[in-house]
């Protein structure tokens, strides 16, 4: 065991006032509900807080396309009816809106994972933490499912100048398609995804059948659940697979998207977890201590995404939070238990023991198929070419390791009188909008969703 991990945190308040638009799931504001609940526990007294650099285009454009990332750096509302032919090219819609400040939002939240992966390489920290990250279902040349920068698959490719071999866990309740797909040739990188599979349920993706082509044979693993799962049929599943996959693909670096949306209660999920179980997951993945990038990803009942996030900061940390949540700006969002955890849900389980033990089985039929870690030098690294999985040509590259481009992530100055977290001006302090705002079930911004 090594001595007390040294935990990196990510935040910008700017990424809480991006507003999607009327009636979209997508609510930047939990990750501002998320932050002040991890000041009201005094969590940031135990982790370094960082502001992430903002991701500069060519850094984008390490993955996407460059053509994609200058038309999301243009387009804006005004201008967007301009561009219908670019709109249906890009994806960009119902589903993946253009809002106000669209690019600055994804240059915040992939610059924080960009600048996690990069303090991990340089060993500055042990654990980086970005739950503003994990939109992974974000294409090379296209936006998908609320995701328009892959800062996820960015995150990788830096981990890769430093890791011969990098381990990618999902456990959103939709498919992690986006870095399965850009990753699918290779047995560089391993994605392993849990989630809800079948009943047309988006993506539509992560079958087990799914397992990766070419040298990325057997290197794609996904776990397809049906809906209802529970804590205990979840848990113990996903310790059994992440133990031999550990085991088999001795990975050097570990990212895990904890998508809050297989929470019970989330208005576009449909799995059972409670907040404890959701969290079990994160503390077995910290226990092989190897160096670990922790992002957020998917969760549409905010003030739940913001109870369990800040939970899994807790178990990152190896603090234990009482269950009455301290008094903070958006104490009312809580409202009236005021409680940290929910429990777990009541919709049927439709995994049955011997559905879950076909899908073990395979999994782990597939990892026996895998004889040894790959032998990948590291002086290859550099050099190795990452191939698309939807057949285009083989145009995206490890990038080269250059010394004097890492860290430009700012230190937070504690003493500074105007530190963002504390001053009574900071901009994300009690980011608020009326048309987002509900107690209980009555959310005069809901949508139905099936």
């Amino acid at each position: 065991m090594r001595s007390k991990d040294k935990i990196a945190y990510f935040y910008d308040g700017d990424v809480g006032s991006v507003y999607f638009g009327p009636n979209h799931p997508m609510k930047p504001h939990r990750l501002c509900m998320t932050h002040h609940l991890v000041l009201s526990y005094e969590l940031h007294n135990k982790m370094e807080i960082y502001r992430p650099h903002k991701a500069y285009p060519v850094e984008l454009a390490q993955f996407h396309s460059a053509d994609y990332v200058e038309f999301l750096h243009r387009i804006t509302p005004d201008t967007q009816h301009m561009f219908s032919h670019e709109l249906t090219k890009y994806n960009l819609g119902e589903d993946c809106p253009v809002f106000e400040n669209l690019f600055e939002f994804c240059q915040i939240y992939a610059g924080g994972t960009i600048d996690a992966a990069r303090r991990l390489n340089n060993q500055l920290c042990d654990i980086a933490i970005n739950w503003a990250g994990g939109l992974h279902h974000a294409k090379k040349c296209e936006a998908s499912g609320f995701c328009y920068i892959n800062d996820l698959v960015l995150g990788i490719l830096e981990l890769l100048k430093h890791n011969a071999r990098v381990l990618y866990v999902d456990i959103d309740v939709h498919h992690g398609d986006g870095v399965e797909e850009a990753f699918y040739f290779t047995d560089r990188v391993m994605t392993v995804s849990f989630h809800k599979y079948g009943d047309m349920f988006f993506p539509g993706t992560g079958d087990v059948k799914e397992i990766g082509e070419r040298e990325g044979k057997f290197y794609a693993i996904n776990v397809p659940l049906k809906d209802g799962i529970d804590d205990t049929s979840f848990t113990r599943l996903f310790k059994t697979i992440i133990s031999k996959v550990v085991e088999t693909y001795l990975p050097g670096a570990i990212v895990l998207q904890c998508g809050a949306d297989s929470l019970a209660g989330d208005r576009l999920g449909c799995f059972n977890l409670s907040i404890d179980g959701h969290a079990e997951c994160v503390r077995f993945v910290k226990k092989f201590n190897l160096p670990l990038l922790v992002t957020g990803g998917g969760g549409y009942t905010k003030e739940n995404v913001a109870r369990c996030w800040t939970v899994e900061t807790g178990v990152l940390l190896d603090t234990e939070l009482p269950n009455e949540i301290p008094d903070n700006e958006y104490i009312k969002y809580f409202a009236p238990e005021c409680a940290l955890r929910i429990p777990s849900g009541h919709i049927e389980n439709l995994n049955s023991k011997s559905y879950l033990s076909t899908i073990k089985m395979q999994v782990l039929e597939n990892l026996r198929s895998i004889q040894h870690a790959p032998s990948v030098q590291m002086q290859e690294v550099n050099s190795l070419m990452m191939i698309a999985k939807n057949g285009v040509p083989p145009d995206f590259y490890i990038p080269d390791f250059d010394e004097d481009q890492q860290n430009p992530d700012e230190r937070v100055d504690r003493n500074c009188p105007f530190f963002f977290f504390f001053s009574e001006h900071t901009q994300d302090k009690q980011i608020q909008r009326d048309d987002e705002y509900y107690e209980g079930d009555n959310d005069n911004d809901h949508m139905d969703v099936g």
